[in-house]
């Protein structure tokens, strides 16, 4: 029996409405052996905690370029912590992220933010750093 495969949820969260930086990188992840579930456009935080739960995801992508990061993502946060999986689910958020809010994301729990120029391989690296199974 094989290696249970990384599970990566991705997920466009609030009004944004461009996703083709969410599909690269899903095809990205995709390509480097994980399994990616990709929840579509407009999702609220409260739908991609179920999706996190229900996938058993060992991660969550969120992209977000609409700035409302600092809503979203606490939001979020706070849904995986009652669903009892905020300590197994590593949450990364990539998009345009100001610099003045990526310590804070991180202290709220984030354990990556990826702005604009990080490299595919840069996000892979990461993401299986984070779920134990470096390459």
């Amino acid at each position: 029996m094989s290696e249970r495969k990384i599970r990566v949820v991705i997920a466009k969260p609030g009004l944004d409405g461009h996703d083709r930086g969410a599909k690269v990188i899903a095809r990205a992840l995709r390509d480097a052996g994980m399994e990616v579930i990709y929840t579509g456009l407009r999702q609220t935080p409260e739908q991609v905690a179920a999706a996190a739960l229900q996938e058993d995801a060992d991660v969550v992508g969120l992209s977000i370029l609409s700035g409302a990061h600092m809503v979203i993502v606490p939001r979020l946060l706070e849904l995986l912590r009652q669903k009892g999986i905020a300590e197994r689910v590593k949450v990364v958020v990539g998009g345009i992220i100001p610099d003045a809010d990526i310590e804070p994301l991180k202290q709220a729990g984030v354990a990556a933010v990826f702005q604009p120029g990080a490299t595919t391989q840069e996000i892979i690296d990461f993401i299986r750093r984070a779920a134990g199974k470096e390459a």
